[in-house]
């Protein structure tokens, strides 16, 4: 006979436990304690076995008799109910194991294996750890494609339009890489296309003009800051390096007999391996700064950590703390001065890429380049670093930037 609510209300706990049954192998068992615990008995391949639905009342009569509806489906079809359990159980554990971010960790250590540039590391870290830190916890294959697109909104609407864009992108390779991995099976990113405004395109500010170059020269010769910095400054302004490349140099690049860095592939925007001629001031400046490094194999450490380069913002910061605007010159800008400033003076175009480590697009020229023009770009670089030195002793710092 069916039970009813009455039934399941009045049900009494006794010196044993006892069943009420419903129905189907459908049956409450009412413990001593006074607990009701729903229970379904069957049969699968012979065998009889028991299924826990949970107690009463937190599931009512019609949910459980709901629950031994869905179970009996099941084993029409030839499934398990208690297999199935625990086999749901398992992957329920395996999706909380697997969130967003012990993925997005796999990522980067899967870049680090695959010799990524400490640049492209630290913009991936940033952007997976610390943008997309609000879907940190969340089970990498329960992430829908709206709840994406509202974090991505959130950053757009801050203004932050390109790193709204490259978040999207970012966050993509990693459901790529969890479906490779066999932890996700789809890209909700792939849904997004097209739905974030454009990025607002914006050039690296750079002091183009030779004598307000000069007055930034001697800015960074009275800039009173951690001397590593005060250093990168103008290591990066003699060398026309990438701020990031410059950041994290290593002293065992560094050639002083052969007045040569040696930038490793791993470390570069293209991913080949970059030599810079050093010019005389580049090898002082070295020199000046090489025995705040000893402890460690970084030129330019953060004033917190030896073991660590400076921050990303460091080089940008001085700047601002000598007087200079983001609309006025910035870090990446100091490969601008250099690149206007020589080509205006007539040296060689082709020269002047090389020194910069832009690649060229013909293959064969691109070789050709790379073996050719060590000399001339060893002249440039010491011509370069003279006439910063001529720049500092034709102007005046407050008349020029007036």
């Amino acid at each position: 006979m069916a039970l009813t609510h009455l039934d399941l209300r009045n049900a009494k706990p006794a010196a044993k436990p006892y069943k009420l049954f419903d129905g189907g192998g459908l049956h409450l068992l009412v413990s001593p304690t006074g607990g009701k615990l729903w229970r379904l008995k069957y049969r699968f391949q012979s065998k009889e076995r028991l299924l826990s639905f949970g107690p009463y009342p937190l599931f009512s009569l019609a949910e459980a008799r709901a629950k031994r509806d869905e179970m009996k489906k099941l084993l029409a079809a030839g499934v398990d109910p208690s297999a199935k359990k625990k086999a749901d159980k398992i992957a329920e554990a395996a999706a909380k194991r697997n969130t967003f971010h012990l993925v997005a960790e796999d990522y980067i250590a899967h870049l680090e294996g695959n010799h990524a540039a400490e640049a492209t590391l630290d913009k991936n870290r940033w952007l997976l750890f610390d943008l997309a830190a609000p879907i940190a916890d969340r089970p990498i294959s329960e992430i829908t494609p709206a709840e994406l697109l509202d974090l991505l909104k959130r950053i757009e609407k801050s203004g932050r339009r390109e790193s709204a864009r490259r978040l999207r992108g970012v966050i993509g390779t990693v459901f790529r890489f969890a479906i490779v991995t066999l932890r996700a099976t789809s890209d909700p990113t792939q849904a997004l296309r097209g739905a974030l405004l454009a990025p607002k395109v914006t050039h690296r500010a750079a002091i183009l003009d030779e004598k307000k170059l000069g007055s930034l020269m001697l800015a960074i010769d009275a800039y009173d800051g951690w001397p590593t910095l005060t250093a990168a400054l103008k290591f990066l302004a003699l060398t026309s390096a990438r701020p990031g490349e410059v950041r994290g140099a290593r002293r065992s690049e560094i050639d002083f007999e052969k007045a040569r860095w040696r930038i490793a592939a791993a470390r570069t925007k293209m991913r080949r391996p970059h030599d810079i001629p050093l010019s005389q001031q580049g090898i002082a400046v070295l020199r000046d700064i090489w025995p705040l490094s000893d402890r460690g194999d970084l030129v330019f450490p953060s004033i917190r950590s030896h073991e660590k380069p400076l921050s990303e913002n460091a080089l940008n910061s001085a700047l601002r703390r000598m007087g200079y605007g983001p609309d006025e010159m910035s870090a990446h800008g100091f490969r601008s001065s250099a690149s206007t400033i020589l080509n205006s003076r007539g040296f060689e175009p082709d020269v002047i890429e090389a020194a910069l480590g832009h690649q060229d697009e013909n293959a064969i020229r691109r070789i050709y380049n790379r073996s050719s023009y060590w000399s001339e770009r060893t002249k440039m670089m010491q011509a370069w670093a003279d006439l910063l030195d001529e720049f500092r002793t034709t102007c005046t710092r407050a008349g020029d930037r007036t």
